[in-house]
């Protein structure tokens, strides 16, 4: 992905919203469980129709975590929406990754945020919305957005709850949110060391990186996600079992233990821990999207993946050890889309946006006119050629998508093939069960097959012992 000049980074900065530091030590481990029994036991609605909007001062305020696109998104808005809005700032906070989910939701806990428009994880929704944190738009999108605009799939991830299974979108279910990036794994391949032609079975390319570390010492055969954190080592584990044949969990029956840990999750295990753990290189153990962008803009990687939206930065010669200028770095690096092997299925990443429901009326009218003026066509070009990723299927078909980045082709191309996880109240309790214990297993505490088992074990008790409110999931 091209970003601009200014925001085209591998390295995260330490810039962070202003959060209420007391608040979050009391309310962190009621807001990881999913639960606020304080909360409304569903989200309140927003207008279909956009409120009169004030033509006084207004700064409107995102909260999301640092990295790239979370800067192209305030320089984008604050150009582009005070064309029609000059009165309003734009403001997006960030967080570190690891503190994305609680600095949401601790406000949340607490009735009062200061962002108006918290950007969500996919996995994210099923609690905001059953603790009564964020509006239903479900009117609001009926009246304002064209939804066959979209990709089913999409717009059920990003603001769909509960969802259908993998793939659909169920037309009745409300809506929380609207599509604000999209994101997939790229697989990046060394031309210059393994050939043009990437490789397009996961076995296959586990064997080409495995000659290719042979072949060139000091140079590691793959580079991933495996830090016990945010989603690092449990999206790795998920997109290898995906593409061995694998399931996460039995949704209609809220199943875990006994299909995660089959024998399909358990091929997928060892295939992680056995065969592509001893072509990293030595400290990789707690890597995530800097670490494995800096091993593979230093040339120090045959094979490597990463999420699209966080690529940018690979194409910039000050970062780089590969060439001088962005022609020489295409010369050595290419990206396509992830091998398949029984399946194809790639892991769906992006975010999207919704409303708080402890914004001020003002704010809320405007956070529902961003989103509308953000959704619209002209908008969502606009949006891909300053860096973005969009979800309308026209935008992702057009050139200023297209031509932005050697690999949003492959975005484009992998929408199609998406996996999401759970998207249940319990998700961030599953997903650190899930990142503790593949990280275990990747740095060595821990056998393959007993650290599935007690994913498998653990994340069904969690199941077992919530309220199970929502239902269905992935």
């Amino acid at each position: 992905m091209r970003y601009p000049k200014r925001i085209r980074r591998l390295s995260v900065p330490r810039r962070t919203a202003q959060l209420a530091t007391a608040a979050m030590l009391v309310a962190t481990t009621m807001a990881a469980c999913g639960q606020d029994d304080g909360a409304d036991s569903s989200a309140p609605k927003a207008p279909a129709t956009i409120p009169e909007l004030t033509k006084d001062p207004l700064t409107l305020s995102f909260i999301w975590f640092d990295w790239p696109p979370a800067h192209a998104l305030e320089d984008f808005a604050n150009a582009e929406y005070a064309k029609e809005r000059p009165n309003v700032t734009i403001k997006v906070n960030t967080v570190p990754n690891a503190n994305w989910h609680d600095a949401m939701f601790t406000q949340f806990a607490a009735h009062k945020t200061d962002f108006d428009i918290p950007i969500l994880d996919s996995q994210h929704i099923g609690e905001a919305v059953t603790n009564g944190n964020i509006l239903d738009i479900t009117d609001f999108v009926k009246k304002n957005i064209d939804v066959k605009a979209y990709n089913p799939y999409l717009l059920a991830a990003y603001g769909q709850f509960p969802q259908a299974e993998t793939g659909k979108r169920d037309e009745n279910a409300s809506m929380y949110g609207l599509p604000l990036l999209g994101d997939t794994w790229t697989m990046i391949y060394r031309k210059d060391l393994i050939g043009d032609k990437p490789p397009q079975t996961w076995d296959q390319m586990i064997s080409v990186a495995e000659k290719c570390q042979a072949d060139h010492p000091g140079v590691s055969g793959l580079a991933f996600h495996q830090a016990n954190g945010s989603d690092a080592a449990a999206v790795t584990y998920n997109t290898v079992n995906g593409v061995y044949g694998g399931n996460l969990w039995n949704a209609k029956e809220r199943k875990i233990e006994g299909v995660l840990n089959d024998a399909a999750g358990q091929e997928a295990m060892d295939v992680l821990v056995n065969k592509m753990k001893p072509l990293t290189a030595k400290g990789s153990g707690n890597w995530f999207i800097d670490e494995v962008n800096a091993t593979v803009a230093q040339g120090k990687a045959c094979i490597a993946f990463n999420w699209i939206a966080a690529s940018g930065g690979l194409l910039d010669p000050k970062q780089s050890t590969l060439g001088t200028t962005r022609e020489q770095i295409l010369d050595k690096l290419g990206f396509a889309t992830l091998p398949s092997q029984k399946t194809n299925l790639v892991p769906l990443g992006g975010m999207g946006m919704h409303v708080s429901a402890y914004s001020s009326k003002a704010n809320q009218a405007e956070a529902l006119n961003f989103i509308k003026w953000f959704e619209r066509a002209d908008i969502q070009k606009k949006w891909a050629a300053a860096g973005g990723v969009p979800s309308r299927t026209d935008a992702l078909a057009s050139p200023e998508f297209l031509d932005a980045g050697p690999f949003n082709q492959v975005y484009a191309d992998s929408v199609p093939r998406m996996r999401d996880m759970w998207n249940v109240p319990e998700y961030a309790r599953l997903v650190d069960i899930e990142n503790t214990n593949v990280n275990a297993a990747l740095n060595g505490a821990k056998e393959p097959e007993d650290a599935l088992d007690d994913i498998a074990k653990e994340q069904q008790g969690v199941l077992d012992s919530g309220s199970g409110k929502g239902g269905g999931g992935l």
